[in-house]
């Protein structure tokens, strides 16, 4: 019986960023996928700072932010005249160091994917079905259908269930998906556009109770259109085309569309998994929750489950962790979806509620309120840390310990630019490490050098002052570098005690 070490199944973004961050660390992962190959309609299509942060692990974000388009600004217009533009460039400039809105339409991001994992020698299976499973003891047996038919019986150490809403291991494992659905019916389409203005640039247009949303890849005059269809033409999807949907906010941008490369209907879901793991078994990105497009947040939940989850199946499989850290995926990523999803509730109730009240705050409200407030620096950045999910945080988490200045553990470390480089370079390695801003204190130095943790000393700067890092502290960071310990003090002893407590294996 063929072995391996985690069975991925599903080949989205989600399951192939795992089996990227699981290979690169050692762990054996094979991955698979009913469909024929990657996806060919672009679906979601930003790719959020945290996202690409963490991408620095896989050596891809400056591939993905060079293949990808950075969105200048964010155009509203209400009933057929431009009411504001909200500048896009440089709002989390303070923030990260992709400071940026960026769109990479999900299918182009999937061959990416792909190909770098076949540059680490792991070819997705694809037209290759997960029809059951059984748990034992140290092990899952899964049964595969293979594109010619053929069953293969697979023994692996852990499962990942990344095959989308409808997932077949999410409803053999019995976990509920609690949620529903909304009431309306968006349509999506890729289209080629001329007479935009300005052109280049993200547009949302209100007209009563008509909006689209209009995204560009960055090639000429071609763009992502979203919007919903009204009144009873949603009741039969199946029939439409897009000459059937409305067009009242469409025409109220003053734009002609001239081509239409691809148009689908869809309803959007919001549902929570009540396990993100059952024994053996995880769910990571839509298996385990779904809600609205919103923000762009979708894709980028899933990859971050992956980069969550990945670290912990390692550290368990090499034996350098007990299986009891896996429990912290469900503890650490459940609330943060539970949350995304009440916030994109309220966001998606407000563009797509119907009413003369609604109609009125959408139309001449929120413009004025969006002009006024973005010309304000710290609006920008609030808004930026809010979308791009650089205020994730894991402080509830039975991993985070202490505080030192205002960084807690379980947050993510403040980033802090540098004349030649900036403190992110060395979180490229997925592996424990200290930094400290300031001096490090001689035992802390030693405990480091013996058991082979990497530490990262910081000269301290007048700069740093704002940033919420305290001088001289240690913060010991997590191999997904979120924080695990913020010691003011920066202590040795407290170090090797958070890895007693918690019976992780230090490498000496």
């Amino acid at each position: 019986m063929a072995q391996t070490d985690v069975l991925i199944v599903g080949a989205g973004p989600t399951g192939l960023a795992l089996a990227l961050w699981l290979t690169r660390q050692g762990v054996s992962a094979r991955i698979i996928d009913k469909n024929n190959g990657p996806g060919e309609a672009s679906r979601a299509m930003a790719v959020q700072a945290r996202t690409l942060e963490l991408y620095r692990q896989l050596d891809l974000a400056e591939a993905v932010v060079e293949a990808g388009y950075k969105t200048p600004a964010m155009n509203m217009w209400a009933l057929g005249r431009h009411r504001a533009r909200i500048p896009l460039g440089d709002a989390g400039r303070r923030v990260s160091a992709y400071p940026f809105v960026l769109i990479y339409p999900q299918d182009r991001h999937e061959r990416l994917l792909v190909q770098q994992l076949q540059a680490l020698a792991v070819d997705v299976e694809w037209r290759t079905e997960l029809l059951s499973f059984e748990e034992g003891e140290s092990h899952v047996t899964a049964l595969l259908k293979q594109a010619d038919g053929r069953e293969e019986a697979v023994m692996a150490t852990y499962l990942a269930g990344c095959d989308g809403a409808r997932s077949r291991v999410r409803h053999q494992i019995g976990s509920g998906f609690e949620g529903g659905t909304y009431k309306q019916l968006f349509y999506v389409a890729d289209v080629r556009v001329t007479g935009i203005e300005p052109a280049g640039e993200a547009h949302i247009a209100f007209d009563q109770s008509d909006f689209v949303l209009l995204l560009c890849y960055g090639e000429k005059d071609r763009y992502r259109l979203i919007g919903t269809v009204r009144d009873e033409r949603a009741e039969h999807p199946e029939h439409l085309t897009f000459a059937d949907v409305g067009h009242d906010a469409i025409n109220g941008l003053n734009l002609k569309i001239t081509e239409v490369y691809w148009f689908s209907t869809y309803r959007v879901h919001h549902r929570v998994t009540d396990h993100f793991r059952r024994g053996r078994a995880f769910l990571l990105g839509d298996a385990a929750h779904v809600h609205s497009p919103a923000g762009g947040q979708g894709m980028n939940t899933g990859i971050l489950d992956a980069n969550n989850l990945a670290w912990k199946l390692a550290a368990v499989v090499k034996g350098k962790a007990p299986d009891t850290l896996l429990d912290s995926y469900q503890i650490e990523r459940q609330a943060f979806a539970r949350k995304l999803v009440d916030t994109t509730d309220r966001l998606f109730t407000f563009v797509t509620a119907q009413g003369r009240f609604a109609d009125f705050v959408r139309t001449r409200v929120a413009p004025l309120f969006a002009s006024v407030a973005y010309k304000s620096g710290n609006v920008r950045e609030y808004l930026f840390r809010a979308v791009s999910q650089t205020t994730l945080e894991y402080r509830h988490s039975p991993l985070s310990q202490g505080k030192a200045g205002e960084v807690h553990g379980g947050d993510r470390l403040p980033w802090l630019p540098g004349a030649l480089a900036d403190n992110y370079d060395s979180l490229a390695a997925i592996d424990w490490q200290v930094q400290v801003f300031g001096e490090a204190k001689a035992d802390l130095t030693q405990w480091c050098a013996k058991h082979g943790i990497a530490l990262h000393v910081f000269a301290w700067e007048h700069a740093y002052e704002n940033t919420g890092v305290a001088r001289n502290a240690a913060y010991l960071l997590r191999p997904d570098s979120y924080v695990a310990l913020a010691d003011p003090e920066g202590e040795a002893c407290t170090l090797s005690r958070y890895f007693e407590e918690h019976g992780v294996l230090l490498p000496a």
